[in-house]
């Protein structure tokens, strides 16, 4: 028996979701979500985690839980809570009622004692980040529009929550955000120190929506925030720079501009002097956007004239991978970085002045919350894969200087799988893990018409075999943009393994990890490319003496159950199909999404370009589908709105069609509570079992 047999079993397991190394590289922080004593939502605590073999320890414990680990430079540890101080007025803990704050952890406690708050803004704290150099830290607050001081925005507050006020007044700009409405207050960044200092500071007195969703680096010596930095259009198109905002006097410059091109995620060098960033250029209705790292001097106030905004240097030039996340080596003459690659994730070296990155990472994983070591000696990171979940490992650099065969200098098929690093990840003892799973995982492979390999991971139950072959599950993942390439607790197909299905999980057109080619497979043409792609690898795998292939299933989410929707009105060889957070009618998506400037980018606007719209829309099918669907959407869904589900619900149900909905009234885009996850699988097992296993419908029974 695996945690898997049991759903009560499986939402109960600790996942770790963020990584820390202390200053010294002496332990690390790590951010646990656990399940609470009621069963009723998840939490999350900060855990010590022994680059050794120590057991983990856990440093943080209240209700409310605990998130976003950063070290200062004298070791002590920030993080964000909503947890309320004990020394405060009762009437004051109550204004701050799930209002997060940011706490401090003293160095000389780090293996347990008290925290302490350190900044408790009326409306609530979230991200932090702390100076390399400095006992300062950086953290975004939200605050109404003209509010001048934490005072006046508390006031600002309690005046709307007397009046029974909860409107919101929108101008040009975002309106929501994937599951949560923007406004009617505001993301501020703010400056404090840990000593005996003035109240934090507002760096950014005026933001408007620029902040929203953006992340930031204080500079080593904490005199300035590089920050990602939002920029509207009068035609509803938005942009992301990345700015540079003075802490000692709140002056803003553009550090990287460019029209058509996205800037996110800045790292400041550890000697202060260049800045890191990712550029994404913007799809176009001709062509898809590629990806890249650039770097950037980081000049003085000024020194502007001696390089304008957005004169930055690629730092990854004919390298055909998206980068993922990115960190600077101790020396600041070197990145770690992560890109998809064929059904990983691995970590990939680039030397400032080096000519191509090398590869360090050759397993079939994927990693991320990479943290190299103050010496140079080691990389800690998360390490994930199929069938593995988010583990801290140490990697060992020892020996590995700059050089050697290149990213570049292998072959772009599975010879970027294979790469050249020697020595496996060490893991690391952690809350939860190892992790048994019920089965194995292969990866399969297949050439469709145009000549190119579409690759997939296939997970087959224990039982799996000639004697006894698998009824098949195809799984379609979002995006679509994206690769299966790493563990999912969400979306995960060792569930199905330990009820007997085999679950397929292929890269189709659109997928990352290829090169930039599968992305102009299938740009702005979702119903070709990606869709005879994934029949094509189900092909494959049904071709398998251990699959049983009389017995076939799909499922997919967000472009998922765009796939899931478009395959129902196309092929009936599926016994039953689950589209969960599908797109149906796409000019009816364009208007309704959280984000329909990447809408318009890509197919146009339905008035004046219409044909993408009409080529690739599910619901103009829908006449001709057979197959027996499941529909599941969350009504806090603001990517794909649950408009979608409903027309489509009713674009079955109207026309005779075997149809159920599943209906999630306070969940978002993934549906996320405990025991919203029960029971979003036990109505998929049991629609399963009806239609695949010709098992009896068995209604789950909190439905």
């Amino acid at each position: 028996m695996t945690r898997f047999e049991s759903l009560a079993d499986y939402v109960a397991t600790p996942q770790i979701t963020a990584l820390r190394l202390a200053p010294d590289g002496s332990w690390l922080a790590a951010a646990v979500q656990s399940l609470d004593a009621d069963g009723k939502k998840f939490s999350t605590s900060i855990w010590r985690i022994d680059p050794g073999q120590a057991a983990p320890a856990r440093l943080t414990r209240s209700g409310e839980g605990e998130s976003s680990p950063a070290f200062l430079p004298d070791g002590s540890l920030l993080f964000v809570s909503r947890r309320a101080d004990p020394d405060t007025a009762k009437q004051d803990r109550e204004a701050r009622k799930d209002k997060a704050g940011v706490w401090l952890l003293p160095a000389g406690r780090a293996g347990g004692g008290e925290a302490r708050p350190v900044a408790s803004p009326p409306g609530g704290a979230a991200q932090v980040a702390a100076a390399r150099a400095a006992q300062a830290f950086a953290f975004t607050a939200a605050a109404f529009p003209g509010a001048a001081t934490a005072e006046d925005d508390a006031r600002r507050r309690k005046a709307r929550e007397d009046a029974g006020v909860t409107a919101i007044l929108h101008e040009p700009g975002p309106v929501r955000y994937w599951d949560h409405d923007l406004g009617p207050d505001t993301p501020h960044l703010l400056t404090a120190s840990t000593g005996e200092a003035p109240a934090p500071a507002d760096l950014t007195p005026d933001p408007g929506r620029a902040l929203e969703e953006q992340s930031f680096e204080l500079t080593p010596d904490g005199t300035a925030v590089v920050t990602g930095w939002w920029v509207f259009g009068e035609n509803g198109d938005q942009r992301s720079e990345v700015a540079v905002i003075d802490t000692s006097s709140g002056q803003r410059r553009t550090l990287l501009s460019a029209p058509g091109a996205d800037f996110d995620s800045p790292r400041v060098s550890p000697d202060g002097r260049y800045v890191l960033a990712r550029r994404s250029e913007h799809d176009s209705y001709d062509r898809p956007g590629d990806v890249t790292l650039v770097l950037a001097e980081l000049r003085r106030a000024g020194s502007e004239d001696e390089n304008g905004p957005g004169k930055a240097r690629d730092l990854l030039p004919g390298f055909d991978r998206w980068p993922t996340e990115a960190a600077w080596g101790p020396d600041s003459a070197s990145v770690y970085f992560t890109a998809d690659a064929q059904g990983r994730c691995p970590v990939f070296r680039i030397g400032l002045d080096a000519p191509e990155p090398v590869r360090i990472t050759s397993d079939d994983a994927a990693y991320s919350n990479l943290n190299p070591a103050p010496d140079g000696t080691a990389l800690y990171a998360l390490r994930a894969s199929i069938s593995e979940p988010q583990t801290p490992v140490r990697i060992s650099l020892a020996g590995r200087a700059p050089g050697g065969e290149t990213a570049a200098s292998q072959a772009a098929g599975s010879e970027l799988a294979a790469g050249q690093a020697a020595g496996e990840p060490v893991r690391l003892p952690a809350p939860g893990l190892p992790l048994e799973v019920p089965g194995r995982v292969e990866e399969i492979a297949t050439t469709v018409a145009d000549g190119t390999t579409i690759r997939a991971w296939l997970v087959l139950p224990s039982q799996a075999s000639p004697e006894r072959p698998a009824p098949l599950l195809l799984w379609v993942h979002g995006g679509p943009q994206m690769s299966w390439n790493s563990w999912s607790w969400r979306w995960n197909p060792w569930l199905m393994a330990a009820r007997g299905y085999a679950v397929l999980l292929p890269d189709p057109a659109l997928s990352t990890g290829y090169g930039q080619h599968m992305m102009e497979r299938g740009h702005g043409q979702w119903g070709a490319g990606p869709y005879t792609d994934v029949m094509a690898i189900t092909d494959q795998a049904i071709e398998r003496p251990d699959i049983d292939a009389s017995r076939t299933a799909m499922m997919g989410g967000s472009f998922g159950g765009y796939m899931a929707n478009w395959i129902a009105g196309q092929t009936d060889r599926f016994r039953a199909i689950v589209s969960h957070a599908g797109l149906w009618a796409l000019d009816q998506m364009f208007g309704t999404t959280d984000a329909p400037s990447y809408w318009r980018r890509i197919f146009g606007d339905p008035r004046d370009q219409p044909e993408r719209y009409q080529a690739n829309s599910p619901d103009l099918h829908i006449d001709k589908v057979v197959t027996p669907m499941l529909v599941i959407h969350g009504d806090k869904d603001y990517r794909v709105p649950v408009g979608e589900a409903l027309r489509l619900f009713w674009d079955l149900t109207g026309r005779g069609k075997q149809a159920r909905f599943l209906y999630f009234p306070d969940e978002n885009h993934w549906v996320l509570k405990p025991g919203d996850v029960r029971v979003w699988y036990e109505t998929v097992f049991a629609f399963l079992a009806e239609h695949v296993l010709d098992q009896p419908w068995q209604r789950p029974a909190l439905l």
